[in-house]
């Protein structure tokens, strides 16, 4: 849905040094975040595996990377690096978490409401390479929204049953 971000280049560079070292430790690269927030630069790589993320987890790709980012060397100013869970509500962003997700309880954020509403806890029903997501609401009926309707969209693990 959002494979270009802002910070689109370093993502892209970051993405390809960092998914063959998460994959050799068994992890699974979830999303690379390069973000200002206030005066401060983060480059946030987001890590999931089967059964969950522990702090291990996050040291190992941390060390795994910390000296092929070095040598890459795609960010020009200074920044905090940061190696994180995907956590529980874990934003779905990228095409591979809408296809691993569909038929899943999500939390569907809106740039501008739908019937009255901007946020909507729903279940997603299919994903097109558009961007575009169906979803289903409690009251079995369906609406798709496209990519620029949309503001997030998260896994509902708080709504499983």
């Amino acid at each position: 849905m959002a494979e270009k971000k802002k910070g689109g280049n370093v993502v892209n560079a970051v993405w390809d040094l960092a998914l063959p070292l998460a994959d050799a430790l068994g992890l699974i690269l979830w999303d690379v975040r390069f973000v200002k927030e206030g005066a401060n630069w983060y480059l946030r790589i987001v890590i999931d595996k089967e059964g969950g993320v522990n702090i291990d987890d996050c040291v190992a790709m941390n060390d795994a990377i910390d000296a092929p980012l070095d040598e890459l060397d795609p960010i020009e100013q200074s920044y905090n690096l940061q190696v994180c869970s995907a956590g529980i509500e874990r934003e779905l962003v990228r095409d591979f978490h809408f296809r691993k997700y569909l038929g899943a309880r999500i939390i569907l954020k809106l740039r501008v409401g739908y019937e009255g509403a901007k946020l909507w806890k729903c279940t997603l029903r299919d994903y097109a390479p558009d961007g575009s997501v169906t979803v289903a609401f409690d009251n079995a009926s369906e609406h798709t929204f496209e990519k620029k309707e949309i503001s997030s969209v998260r896994l509902d693990d708080f709504d499983m049953e």
